[in-house]
């Protein structure tokens, strides 16, 4: 039985994006960011979205395009301090931003793809975290319970793809990648490089085809991605 050819074009797969959908984006800063299918998301102007993502990038690049082209409502982040326009826009209540700290970020996403409902941990407790959330006792200890965080779409950048969907990062562009294509009802994945299904030895592979839904492949590797010729 053949396998699936998930190749799609990029304004066909983030046309399937609806207004006011939920979108996590892979990357730390440059590194794992999908920084062509975020230019594409600007080019459709689909609006009212929340976005999901480690970072509000620096001014100029990726989120900061959705920033500026008044796409966004609500931000989940672990911080927004390299971008100035973030905020000016959380303090003057043009958007809204939910802060989680990076571990904690990661792990609402991870459980959330695992399929558990969320967990529960100490960190935290005693701060401006802990208001709002739910505390729980375990054996005796108060810990606090924090939800899974899933999303309608992830957007994810991989250094290699087959055509079946099974992605391959390069070294720290992995990141949160494998964490949000996971966790999403759709994933889309930008790939560098093309194979025919099969030619990713299994040990290789970072995010199984199963994750993925569509993979656009770049034509090229723009001045954005920061990246020195491997």
């Amino acid at each position: 039985m053949a396998m699936i050819d998930k190749t799609t074009a990029m304004r066909d797969a983030i046309a399937r994006i609806p207004d006011g959908a939920s979108v996590m984006l892979g990357g730390f800063g440059v590194p794992g960011t999908p920084f062509c299918l975020i230019e594409e998301l600007v080019r459709q102007g689909q609006k009212g979205l929340t976005i999901i993502k480690n970072d509000a990038n620096e001014t100029g690049m990726g989120v900061d395009w959705l920033l500026e082209s008044g796409q966004v409502s609500k931000l989940v982040t672990s911080h927004i301090g390299l971008n100035p326009r973030a905020v000016k826009m959380m303090n003057a209540g043009e958007i809204e931003v939910e802060f989680a700290p990076q571990g904690i970020l990661a792990e609402r996403i991870r459980v959330a793809g695992a399929g558990v409902m969320g967990f529960v941990t100490d960190i935290g407790i005693g701060t401006d975290m802990a208001k709002g959330k739910v505390e729980v006792s375990v054996d005796g200890n108060v810990g606090l319970l924090e939800p899974a965080l899933r999303a309608d779409f992830a957007l994810v950048h991989a250094s290699k793809s087959d055509t079946f969907g099974n992605l391959v990062f390069s070294a720290t562009a992995r990141n949160f990648n494998p964490l949000i294509a996971m966790a999403a009802d759709f994933t889309i994945a930008e790939t560098e490089t093309l194979l025919p299904a099969g030619e990713i030895l299994p040990d290789e592979v970072h995010t199984p085809a199963p994750f993925v839904d569509q993979v656009v492949v770049m034509s090229s590797l723009p001045e954005v991605y920061g990246v020195v010729k491997r």
